[in-house]
């Protein structure tokens, strides 16, 4: 029977990065802070293992961490590079498009890039517009890359590992407010990436999320399951590929899409699960997301960008009481 640790979501993270680099002598990490353990403690212990060579401490500049981290890809390494929080990551939006993105297709499969790079996404409390975006439309709309959004320790232990054994670039979101969170993890569990986790069935609507807004999708399904309401729950956890058959076949039963997602609603991938939804079935759909507005400092604006349980139990009877 496999053994189960307690962990956080940021020493899930350490401990699969850990893992990989004693398996695989080409893997290695970049980025600020590094050194120091990460901004979150995601990279905790690891330069005292591994050292400086493969622990790599770099300059204030994104645009060079990523360019590196493609060269060192093409070189036949397995970069991780640590873009902080999303945000920052669009000073590097040429490498990571032109360069990371297409290398394979523009040289006829002649060089690869795995690289896996961390751009931490979502609200960071009191932290401002420019460290809270959810950006993960952008990056799936790119060709060429997969994108997943961990949202449990379990996933963040086991998608980085899958993420590092893959030889295409992984656009590798963990949310900036779920590092502290605890759960068990099990080292020696699978989780491919493209494969959703259906978290509840239920038989009145179908509710998909990902991130951190899963929590609180779990949350609004125990309240409105208090009402007699029963919904299936489903974190896509990948969001490309994304897991389109467990999607369209819970929808199909249930007659009712709902997407929820912390990123701005306009223009949201929540869009296109709804559309791929409408095309393939004759199920009735709905998205949820923020308002599209910056995320304000203070706590009353930024309360406005914030999804909550009642926000969502809103939005599933809504969707329910249509016709």
């Amino acid at each position: 029977m496999a053994l189960s640790t307690t962990m956080n979501y940021a020493g899930a993270a350490a401990a699969a990065l850990a893992a990989a680099m004693r398996e695989d002598p080409r893997v290695v990490a970049l980025g600020e802070d590094l050194g120091r353990g990460g901004i979150f403690s995601q990279y905790k212990g690891l330069l005292q293992e591994f050292g400086a060579e493969r622990i790599i401490d770099t300059p204030i500049s994104e645009s060079t961490i990523v360019g590196a981290g493609v060269g060192m890809a093409l070189a036949g390494l397995k970069p991780v590079v640590e873009m902080r929080v999303a945000d920052f990551a669009l000073c590097a939006m040429d490498e990571i498009v032109n360069q990371a993105a297409k290398n394979r297709y523009m040289f006829g499969g002649q060089g690869r890039v795995p690289l896996v790079m961390r751009l931490p996404i979502g609200i960071w409390s009191a932290s401002a517009a420019q460290h809270s975006q959810s950006l993960e439309a952008w990056f799936v709309h790119l060709p060429g890359v997969v994108v997943v959004c961990p949202s449990t320790p379990q996933q963040n232990y086991c998608l980085l590992r899958a993420a590092l054994r893959g030889e295409d670039p992984v656009i590798y979101m963990e949310h900036k407010e779920l590092w502290a969170l605890e759960g068990e993890v099990d080292e020696a569990a699978e989780l491919p990436i493209g494969r959703a986790q259906v978290l509840q069935r239920g038989d009145r609507l179908t509710i998909v999320s990902w991130s951190a807004a899963v929590h609180t999708v779990v949350q609004a399904a125990a309240q409105l399951r208090a009402e007699g309401i029963e919904v299936s729950v489903i974190d896509l956890v990948s969001l490309w590929p994304w897991d389109r058959e467990v999607v369209l076949a819970d929808c199909a039963r249930t007659g009712r899409l709902l997407v929820v997602h912390e990123a701005v609603q306009a223009g949201g991938f929540g869009a296109e699960i709804a559309a791929t939804v409408a095309e393939h079935t004759r199920c009735r759909v709905a998205r949820l997301g923020a308002p599209r507005v910056p995320v304000g400092y203070a706590a009353s604006l930024e309360a406005q960008s914030r999804l909550d349980a009642a926000a969502v139990q809103r939005a599933a009877r809504a969707l329910l009481a249509a016709p």
